[in-house]
């Protein structure tokens, strides 16, 4: 018993839970700075040649799950060891300064109440109805009273004794609503073009909700650069219900513990008439060759597929510029404009952009939510200070002894305190 309670007082030891919180603060850094969730050959590719921090490689990063730290095997330990540091802690500390501060205590004797943080010795000519005016008084101020043979002790604020149980207890449920959210949720980053449609399922392969998109805008400013991206959703449900919603960066929309955030565009498609055919749209791709945006595509202008020409453009507002397949540049054209390339009439009609959109399903989100409430509601009440009066009186000597305690704030109840003196002494 005497090795269980050492270990017990270690692991709650104010020293260890420093420790665990800068050791998971430190982990938390390092998996902001390195890319997560990525393929291993991005981390090959990445690191071996300029391994992190110089001694720290893609094989390395890979062996220490470096790649994915809010699931690691360690990471997890490391919360879990903190819970644990945490539940003993309120077990062995908290709860019982909370069922010490619900215990009532009767204090008898002048050298009891002399003991106390606050104490004074007050002489009066009627001990019994001066008595009678402090417990009315303290009464009157929200004081619980509690009286024994003219003995009086009161408190005040003993809720305050939750808070800290409670703060405990959000971190807990806090550690544990993020793990299974990061073991459990669900990240879907999907471009769709206006008209199209992203289906989900359900574990059983059952369908559980179409999204699709009716209009993706993007606003810029006078200079042409984009300030918002904003998405016209329809979700369709497998019962038939329809339900139409607008997104926007930094506005997502949860809806029935889907979370869907704008989260980036793209260019789908160029739709252009080559003569006098029927309007044809045309799927680009991104070309980082080019530039960080530029889209484009290669099409034919032979019937037999050969003398290709090269469609690139960087904005849904064009213009498209065309080159030759020798990389010479052979006319800029607008939206609704033609010219002759190369013995053919191209007509450019629009450019379709695509909505980047990210789809999170994290089941831990409400035990999160509930931990933040819990925190601060136990945060709130932390600030409460416990006080406790004691006073009684010697009727033959005709003194009053009084005293008090709080765990904070004792300027305060100093203050207080001769408040209630001055109803002994009249």
């Amino acid at each position: 018993m005497k090795k269980i309670s050492q270990v017990l007082n270690w692991l709650s030891s104010l020293k260890i839970a420093i420790l665990i919180f800068l050791l998971i603060s430190i982990s938390c850094a390092i998996g902001t700075v390195i890319p997560q969730q990525e393929s291993n050959q991005f981390y090959y590719e990445n690191f071996n040649k300029n391994p992190w921090l110089g001694i720290i490689n893609g094989n390395i990063l890979l062996l220490l799950e470096f790649n994915h730290v809010y699931t690691s095997f360690w990471f997890l330990f490391l919360l879990a060891w903190l819970g644990i540091a945490l539940a003993v802690c309120s077990f062995r500390r908290q709860l019982p300064i909370l069922k010490s501060a619900l215990n009532w205590i009767d204090y008898k004797s002048p050298r009891q109440i002399a003991k106390l943080s606050i104490a004074q010795t007050i002489r009066t000519n009627n001990p019994t109805k001066s008595i009678e005016k402090l417990k009315l008084s303290l009464k009157n101020n929200g004081w619980n009273i509690k009286e024994t043979d003219g003995r009086i002790a009161a408190r005040q604020g003993v809720i305050g004794r939750l808070g800290p149980i409670l703060i405990h207890l959000g971190m807990i449920l806090l550690m544990i609503g993020s793990t299974y959210g990061s073991l459990n949720g669900q990240s879907i980053e999907k471009f769709l073009a206006p008209g199209r449609s992203i289906t989900l399922l359900e574990k059983n392969k059952e369908q559980e909700l179409t999204i699709e998109l009716e209009k993706f805008q993007i606003e810029r400013d006078p200079q042409g650069r984009a300030e918002q991206y904003i998405s016209n959703i329809k979700i369709i449900e497998p019962n038939g219900k329809v339900e139409e919603k607008e997104i926007s960066v930094n506005y997502p929309l949860r809806y029935k513990g889907l979370t869907l955030y704008q989260a980036d565009w793209s260019l789908a498609a160029i739709t252009l008439q080559i003569n006098n055919s029927p309007k044809l749209q045309i799927p680009i791709n991104s070309i980082p060759e080019l530039g960080k945006q530029v889209w484009g595509t290669i099409i034919p202008t032979n019937d037999d597929g050969t003398d290709p020409i090269l469609l690139t453009v960087n904005s849904e507002l064009g213009p498209v510029i065309i080159y030759n397949n020798d990389g010479a540049k052979l006319v800029t054209l607008t939206t609704s404009k033609q010219a002759e390339v190369k013995g053919k009439l191209i007509k450019i009609i629009n450019i379709v952009p695509s909505s980047g959109l990210l789809l999170k399903r994290d089941p831990g989100v409400p035990l999160v939510y509930s931990s933040f409430a819990m925190i601060l509601i136990g945060g709130s009440l932390s600030l409460i200070s416990t006080k406790k009066i004691w006073a009684f009186h010697e009727e033959k000597k005709s003194l009053i002894y009084i005293g008090g305690l709080s765990n904070r704030n004792l300027s305060g109840l100093s203050k207080e305190l001769p408040k209630l003196i001055s109803l002994l002494e009249n």
